[in-house]
Order: structure tokens, then sequence, then C-alpha cells
């Protein structure tokens, strides 16, 4: 459920055949006249005027020309609630949902609401859906939730209208419904309530139950951000930086983004400062980049935390600091960010920032690569071959690189095509060696170039071929690899001008396309 705020206790005045001293009590209370209109409430009150009770108990709860007095004003709501009087029997469930004047109960606040909601009260209606959302002083029970949510929506009570859309669009107590649920964040949004224009904003964005419109989002998002709304400020920041459903707006971006980072929302907070870094790029501006950046990492934006433990790791905007990187690595670590995770056994595997522990680093490279990250899983792999805080294991190395290789990881694709080449943890197969060494090499990996080039020009794996074999060594000579070098000069002189022209010319075209 979204957040829904009980309103406070307020008046709503009836048609009343009351007496003509009744009704000038009511005129002069509503003008504000409190001390004038007291001695006339207190008498009509005595003689048992509902109504008079009520206004005499806001009184006292408020403090409005009188002591406040919480205790006195619900004996006064009580008083007006036995008689039936629909706002005093919600206030009174106010006062004991609240614990004002009377010992919090939510039991007799829901009893009280109930009254009240059975008098078609929309107020009441609506904390006593409430009440049955949360499980307060009823058992939890979202279909009638729905219920009573919906009878206060149709009265156009704009928060049951933004709780009945929520309940359509999670289908709870009600059938997953989006159109039903874009209908009443329209209906709440119509009457400006922000959450209901952030709602309905998403999903015009998503499409989901009205027609796919980045426009109309952006113009919910808009009327939202001007209410206040951080989550709204956030997303209009975004759409603006893109230029998504408006024209894109590097200002506007900026200014929505650092209005809900000062609010405290932790992902604009982030953004912001990551927003901030390339428009000056002075040490002052990446200071208070950083700033934005601390703000979210302490409020537990995991992305964030890990950016700041990069920046200590560099230096960049803070000081240098191998064990205040670790902190933050860490920090997003626990809370599930696989590249966090990666880092921090880094830090553990290297003994910077922490001591050095093998153990720990392989397990949170295991926790990375269970959740897919490719680095880690081809890291995880190595720890396995080398038995570093695992046992040594090439079946494991091998499982690990295919992982990581089958997501296109260049180290991974050579560390698997040296598995099939050495047959260490799978079967020796060279075919497949040469398939994987040659994915790493069309991503530049140098090694697996200058291996590609060794088994093209030996055939092993793959049809001998001293053109391509020549093109592979001569991209490796030109990373500076000294073997590449040789062996492509020795591979020449087996080799007519021709075939070397030609596999010059191949070399510049594989250069080329890895460059791309």
């Amino acid at each position: 459920m979204g957040p829904s705020i009980r309103p406070q206790a307020r008046v709503k005045l009836l048609e009343t055949h009351a007496q003509d001293e009744l009704l000038a009590a009511v005129d002069a209370y509503n003008r504000g006249d409190y001390r004038e209109v007291l001695p006339a409430l207190q008498r009509l009150a005595k003689r048992g005027e509902a109504i008079a009770q009520h206004l005499l108990g806001q009184m006292l709860l408020h403090g409005e020309g009188v002591a406040q007095d919480p205790v006195q004003a619900t004996r006064w709501y009580r008083r007006a609630a036995a008689q039936g009087q629909a706002e005093a029997q919600f206030d009174l469930g106010v006062c004991y949902a609240d614990g004002r004047g009377v010992p919090q109960d939510q039991t007799q606040a829901a009893k009280w609401f109930r009254k009240a909601a059975q008098r078609e009260d929309p107020y009441a209606q609506f904390n006593l859906g409430t009440c049955y959302a949360r499980g307060e002083g009823v058992r939890q029970d979202y279909a009638r939730a729905a219920q009573w949510f919906r009878k206060a929506a149709e009265q156009e009570h704009p928060d049951a209208q933004f709780n009945l859309g929520i309940l359509y669009n999670t289908g709870k107590g009600l059938p997953q419904d989006s159109a039903q649920a874009a209908r009443w964040f329209r209906e709440a949004a119509e009457q400006g309530h922000a959450e209901a224009q952030f709602s309905l904003g998403v999903m015009c964005d998503e499409g989901a139950g009205v027609p796919h419109s980045a426009t109309e989002a952006a113009e919910w998002f808009h009327k939202a951000a001007e209410n206040g709304l951080a989550e709204a400020q956030l997303s209009l920041a975004v759409m603006c930086d893109n230029g998504q459903g408006v024209p894109q707006d590097r200002r506007q971006a900026l200014k929505w983004c650092q209005e809900a980072a000062e609010q405290g929302l932790a992902e604009a907070q982030y953004l912001f400062s990551v927003m901030c870094e390339p428009e000056e790029g002075t040490p002052e501006h990446n200071a208070q980049a950083a700033e934005w950046l601390r703000k979210a990492a302490e409020q537990g934006q995991d992305d964030a935390q890990l950016t700041l433990g990069l920046h200590y790791t560099k230096g960049r905007a803070v000081p240098q600091d191998p064990a205040q990187a670790a902190h933050w690595f860490q920090a997003a670590a626990e809370q599930g960010n696989a590249s966090a995770q990666h880092l921090l056994a880094l830090s553990f595997a290297d003994g910077e920032g922490v001591p050095q522990d093998y153990a720990q680093a392989a397990q949170w490279l295991r926790k990375a690569a269970d959740q897919g990250d490719a680095s880690a899983q081809c890291s995880l792999g190595i720890r396995y071959a080398n038995g570093e805080g695992v046992p040594q294991d090439d079946e494991q190395a091998a499982k690990w690189f295919r992982a990581a290789a089958e997501q296109g990881d260049a180290d991974a694709q050579f560390n698997l095509g040296l598995s099939f080449l050495d047959g260490e943890g799978v079967t020796e197969d060279h075919a497949q060696a040469a398939n994987w060494m040659r994915k790493a090499a069309e991503q530049g990996h140098p090694e697996a170039q200058y291996l590609l080039g060794l088994m093209l020009a030996d055939g092993t794996g793959v049809e001998q071929d001293s053109v391509r074999a020549y093109a592979w060594l001569n991209l490796s000579a030109n990373r500076g690899d000294e073997d590449g070098e040789a062996d492509r000069d020795s591979l020449a002189e087996s080799m007519t001008p021709e075939q070397i022209s030609q596999a010059k010319a191949l070399s510049q075209e594989l250069d080329s396309s890895i460059k791309q």
C-alpha cells in the first residue's frame, strides 16, 4: 500500500433544524470567534445538542479559545458520537488511533471509524479501509479495504481513489486491472493528488492500462513535481536529460534532480552527483558532486556506495584511501551489488584496505558470480585454477570460465580456450580451443591473438592457414608482443610475397573491426 495519511479531525457541517442559537454558534465558530462562541456551545452541549458537543470537543482538542485538553475533548466527542453524529464518531476514532485524550487503541479506532463510515462519511470510510489494508484494529483484509476505499472514492476522496488504484495495480483484494488502476489514479490526479499524478505518469510511460505516451507521462510528472513529490522530480529530471517526452534540457534536468536531492531522495542525490561532475570539472565542483554522492551513500544507495568506493580508490575528489574504498565496497556488497562484491573480493585478494584474505576474496567472488557478473565469474575461475582461497579444481575453473565466456568476457574466453587446449577441467578439444581463442582475439585480447595465430600456423584445431596466422600474429606483434613478432617473421619465411601482402591487408581489416 502507498502511504495513507489520516486526515486531521475536521468539521463538516450538516444541514440542521436546530434552534437559532445553535445556528448562530456554528456561524461564530466558522468565523473563528472562539471566545465569543464558547459560552453558547457549552450551554448547547450540556442540553444535548450533538453538533455543539462535537464543536466543543474540537475547541478543546486544538486549544481554540480554551486551554487544550484532549481528555475533555474526547468526552464531548463520545457524547456526540453516541447520538450518531458521524463527524464526532470519526474524530473519536482518530483520537483512539493516535492516543490523544484516550489510551491508544486501534480496535476502538476501527470501531468508531466503522460507525461513521456506515453513515457515509468518506473520511471514515477511507480510514476504515486503511485499517483493513494495514491490519490495524481489524484482521488484515484487502478485499474489505477495497470495498471501503471504493465507497470513499465514489465520494471524491482523493486518497481513497489513489489507494483503490494501488489495489487494482497490485491485484490485492481485487483482480489485477491496470486500466482500472489508471482510471482511479487519474481521478485522484485531477484533484491534485501528487502520488496519483506520479503513478499515472509511470503508467503512461510504461503503457500500462493506458496508451504509451512519454509526453503525457512527462506532463503528469511535472504536475507531481510542482506539488513537491521527490520521486516525480527525479523522473522528470531523467526525462529532461534524455529528451524523453519533453525537449532535452540539461538545466531543467539539473534543477529537478537537485530539488529531489535536497528533499533527501537518495537516488536523486546519486544521480545529481553523476550529473554534476562533467559540468565544470573543477576541484570545487568535483567536491560538491562527491558531497552529494556521500549523502546518497550514507542513506544506503548501493550504486552511490560503489562509486564512492571507486573515488577513494582513485583519490578522486576525496583523499586516496584503500580502507575507505573497501568500507564502501562492503556496504554496497552487503546489499547485493555484484560489482561491489567483485571489487571487495579484489580488495581482499590484494590486501588493499583490508587484511589479505584469499578465502574472503573467493566468497565475495562467488556471490557476484552467482548473480551473473562475468568479470567475477572469470576471476572465480582463476581462483579455482590456482587454488587461491578455494581447493584447486580445474572442473570448477572451466565451469566459471564458460559462464563468463558465454557472456562475452574476453579473458574468460581465452582461459576457456586454454582449458580445451590442455584438457584441464574439460575433455581436450582443439577445435573448441580455437573457437574460444578466436572469440577472445576478435575482442582484442593480445594473448588470444598470439595463440590463435600459432594454431592457424600449425593447423591445431583449425585448417592450416598461413595468411590468417600471419594476420593474427601481426596484430599481436603490433601490440608489443616480442614472441608474436618473432613467430610472425619466422612464418613469413615460408610465405610468398603475395601471401604476405594478403596477410597484412587482412591484419588491417581485423584491427579496424576490433577498434570498432
